[in-house]
């Protein structure tokens, strides 16, 4: 690491360029090129990088019927902020409340029917202790009660079943979120098996920001922090740039890192949370997600004083009014202008 003052120099300095000219019949010098130098010393430095992301809230729910009929009120309006459990349709609910009705009279029907194999089998009962009829008659009534039994278990069933009916006719939000659009209107006949889903509800309390790596970045970052796990908890907090260029008030944090390489884009995909309390971030939408990487007592170059050869960085420094060309190491990550150098 630098701890000393140095001169870099953009470009070579002091190189004397010459020329033959006939304007006198003499040979003539021209001046000495000069090149701009910069002085540099050793200072905290903090790199940003943008990576694009895409927004997604924290879930997309298909609102989707469980019965079929004709839609008979439409309760939600579209981008109105809704609750759990609150109605958004309600679909024609005259058939299952006839179906209700009828599943209720079967289960008084079995009930009854019950009660009349209970007595009969406790007749038999006391008939059978005194003898009078046989073995075979008596299991008959034990059968034909254990037959009522299961007769009203399945009237009681299928009354349950009329109920869950009736109950799906209103159509209720499964999460607090935001209304999407929706082309159902009064009238519309719906189905489960509909492609469509009524309506869709975001909650986008928390927005997720998808975003992918450079495989070489995210495996440097493993290699600093010994793990996955440890990565994700080492990194500072984020910030978020809108697309119109504003700065998101709410900083987030990375909480997912892929375990995989995406074979085709060799990156490493990332996820970050936000709160989104004031509903600023919409679901879809796309951002730059800003990183920062902090050093301390460093170096900081322009990339264009440094050239590449096979992989390696140089650049000049200007030692005793003489450049001199020296590699140096940088830190990996760079936001495409500069260099912080590490040693070199």
């Amino acid at each position: 690491m630098f701890y000393n003052n140095y001169i870099l120099a953009i470009a070579l300095a002091g190189l004397t360029l010459t020329s033959c000219g006939k304007g006198d019949g003499q040979q003539r010098e021209d001046k000495p090129q000069e090149y701009p130098l910069m002085a540099v010393h050793p200072e905290d430095a903090s790199l940003s990088v943008k990576y694009t992301a895409v927004l997604e809230g924290r879930q997309d729910v298909e609102v989707r019927p469980e019965v079929s009929g004709l839609i008979t009120k439409v309760c939600v309006d579209e981008g109105a902020k809704v609750r759990k459990g609150q109605v958004l349709f309600v679909i024609d609910q005259v058939p299952y409340r006839a179906a209700l009705q009828k599943a209720q009279a079967a289960v008084a029907t079995a009930e009854a029917n019950l009660a009349n194999a209970k007595l009969s089998l406790e007749g038999k009962e006391e008939l059978f202790k005194e003898k009078v009829i046989s073995d075979f008659e008596l299991r008959t009534a034990q059968n034909a009660y254990r037959s009522a039994e299961a007769a009203l278990q399945q009237a009681k069933a299928e009354q349950r079943t009329a109920e869950n009916n009736l109950s799906y006719t209103e159509v209720k939000s499964p999460v607090d979120g935001t209304a999407g659009m929706s082309s159902f209107r009064i009238g519309a006949l719906v189905s489960p098996t509909m492609a469509d889903p009524l309506i869709t509800v975001s909650d986008n309390s928390q927005m997720y920001a998808y975003f992918s790596m450079a495989e070489k970045q995210a495996l440097e970052m493993t290699s600093k922090y010994g793990s996955l796990d440890e990565a994700i908890k080492s990194f500072p907090p984020i910030r978020l740039e809108l697309k119109d260029g504003q700065i998101y008030g709410e900083e987030g944090r990375i909480d997912v890192i892929s375990g995989m390489v995406d074979k085709t884009t060799g990156t490493v995909s990332l996820r970050a949370n936000f709160p989104n309390k004031n509903g600023q971030l919409l679901s879809g939408g796309s951002a730059n997600i800003i990183m920062n990487y902090d050093q301390p007592s460093v170096l900081v170059i322009p990339q264009e004083a440094t050239y590449e050869i096979q992989n390696k960085i140089f650049t000049y420094k200007v030692v005793d009014g003489t450049t001199v060309s020296t590699a140096i190491e940088v830190f990996k990550i760079n936001d495409g202008k500069e260099y912080i150098v590490l040693s070199g």
